[in-house]
């Protein structure tokens, strides 16, 4: 019965080291697990992002959604500032042959040449639209242009261009259906397209 005693002493140290080393294996095991769930989780993001970022570069008109769009925004500041300059040419010949005739006339009519003037100067007034339009549009372009860098620069990190032409894109829902016949207006130096010049000399 000693030797039996003894011997269970012996054990019973091992028997509780056993035990503690099952619970770090345990704790481990859990913590794997979790760091698991995290790693998928980031993959899965990682994932999402190029397919956002392929979608972004291969989708749609020669893949350059993003440049378009600052294309298209740059030109309306340059519509807007040809249309403001027209009104203003126009709107100051107005003024100068409303003060001609101002001179020439007398009485009533020379109240109406007055209020002519008056409503030339309010159009003088609303054409300052035109530049704050356009200092907000630049700010505008200015911001898309930064986000299309950072996007370079991603796309750069996961390999170049080359990297992402096996990842599936998203469809976009312009290009199905009439939406793809809806383009607009062309860029000036958009090519394969007919410029308005062109149209207009088929009406001469």
């Amino acid at each position: 019965m000693g030797a039996i005693a003894s011997l269970r002493d012996l054990l019973e140290p091992t028997h509780k080291v056993s035990h503690s080393l099952l619970e770090d294996h345990r704790r481990d095991m859990q913590e794997a697990l979790r760091l698991k769930v995290e790693l998928d989780a980031i993959s899965e993001a990682i994932q999402r992002t190029k397919q956002e970022i392929a979608t972004l570069h291969y989708a749609g008109v020669r893949g350059r959604e993003m440049s378009r769009a600052t294309d298209e925004l740059g030109a309306i500041v340059m519509g807007t500032e040809a249309a403001t300059n027209s009104i203003l040419a126009a709107s100051e010949k107005i003024d100068e042959l409303a003060g001609n005739l101002a001179a020439r006339i007398s009485g009533d009519d020379k109240e109406v040449a007055r209020e002519i003037a008056d409503q030339v100067i309010s159009i003088f007034e609303a054409c300052n639209f035109q530049d704050i339009t356009g200092q907000r549009i630049s700010k505008v372009v200015s911001a898309m242009r930064f986000v299309d860098e950072r996007v370079r620069q991603m796309i750069d990190i996961w390999g170049g261009l080359e990297s992402f032409k096996e990842v599936e894109t998203l469809e976009h829902p312009d290009q199905a259906g009439d939406r793809a016949l809806l383009n607009g207006p062309a860029l000036e130096d958009e090519a394969g397209c007919t410029s308005q010049s062109d149209i207009d000399a088929l009406f001469d």
